[in-house]
């Protein structure tokens, strides 16, 4: 098969022919015919992330059809359009049996612990319990849109957060997954602030419903701009970047009792931040919250809200590419956010 392959950190992969995945027997092959790129592959990509071993195929927002089934699968067959959360629970732990598999200690993650997305086939184990059935409505370029950026978001703001209608969101760094949330946020009911130094971030923050955006390079502060707009802090504010910067001022931003979800993952000198203990932690009674993928089980529930129009994932896409401009696709991740979702949707070149 044909794959796009990381030989070495830092360095653009080989687009190249490989062995086809051997189908293991609670696994089943997937065909690929849409795939995201995301800012957590410019993580596997520069080493940052030490799951990933070389050589190594990133991509972990997939779409397909599976075109083999292992002998213990019993729910899937041949021919089903599928995806699959990145983060794959064992399906039998305590966590995975009460809904919460990406916390299960024997979970193997998409594009980083094993083979991902940027091939034209890819190996899904534990897959009775992972996969999800794509429905006749949903294309396969949304579902992977839908990926890794939209379910975190969702379950994030969902399950974490409980982000109520009428509440004030403010969302640091306007990517893809920023974006996400902020439709999320806005079918929830919610006001929400994108605060962004992309000028194009910020444009597409706007176009999907954030009542305000703003650059924080133009106040010397921005965490007292989002106090005194929203008359003492935001409700929730949600790190998409993973900083000091933004942690930072999204635990600033908010106000008595409100919750800080940090969605965005950290990476080199950011991975250890000073924390305010008492200044606004103890003082303040905030609430800092962790969140990372989401379970298969809770598909339905967004897949519902994309079904009836009160998501427009498709809006989100911003390029499509050929399986060959992996590493075009790779170096648009820096410090800034993306604007938009990157699409692979053509694996034969």
């Amino acid at each position: 098969m044909k794959a796009s392959v990381l030989h070495k950190f830092c360095t653009p992969p080989i687009f190249e022919e490989i062995d086809d995945p051997v189908c293991g027997p609670n696994s089943v092959v997937i065909e690929l015919k849409a795939c995201g790129v995301c800012r957590s592959d410019h993580h596997a990509w520069s080493g940052n992330d030490h799951d990933v071993k070389l050589p190594h195929i990133m991509g972990h927002e997939l779409a397909g059809i599976i075109v083999e089934t292992g002998s213990d699968i019993k729910k899937f067959s041949i021919g089903d359009p599928v995806t699959v959360p990145f983060i794959l629970g064992c399906g039998l732990c305590s966590d995975c049996q009460t809904g919460n598999s990406t916390i299960c200690d024997r979970q193997e993650t998409i594009g980083f612990t094993i083979r991902g997305g940027f091939a034209q086939f890819v190996e899904i184990c534990f897959a009775d319990f992972n996969l999800v059935r794509l429905p006749i409505s949903l294309g396969f370029e949304t579902a992977a849109a839908m990926g890794c950026r939209v379910t975190t978001a969702y379950r994030a703001l969902t399950d974490r957060a409980s982000l109520l209608p009428g509440e004030w969101l403010a969302i640091y760094g306007c990517g893809g997954v920023g974006t996400s949330a902020i439709m999320i946020a806005k079918a929830l009911g919610a006001k929400v602030i994108g605060i962004d130094i992309n000028s194009l971030a910020l444009k597409k923050a706007k176009e999907v419903g954030a009542d305000i955006v703003l650059d924080p390079t133009k106040f010397k502060n921005i965490w007292q701009e989002v106090r005194e707009l929203t008359k003492g802090g935001v409700d929730v504010s949600l790190d998409a970047l993973g900083i000091e910067d933004t942690f930072q001022n999204s635990l600033r931003s908010l106000r008595k009792l409100g919750r800080h979800i940090q969605i965005g993952m950290p990476t080199s000198n950011s991975t250890i931040v000073s924390l305010p203990l008492l200044e606004l932690v103890y003082s303040r009674q905030l609430k800092i919250i962790g969140t990372r993928g989401m379970a298969a089980s809770r598909f339905s529930t967004l897949m519902t809200m994309i079904n009836d129009g009160s998501i427009n994932i498709d809006g989100l896409i911003t390029r499509k590419l050929k399986l060959s401009q992996v590493p075009e696709a790779i170096l648009q991740f820096g410090q800034k956010s993306e604007s938009g979702i990157t699409i692979i949707n053509n694996f034969s070149m």
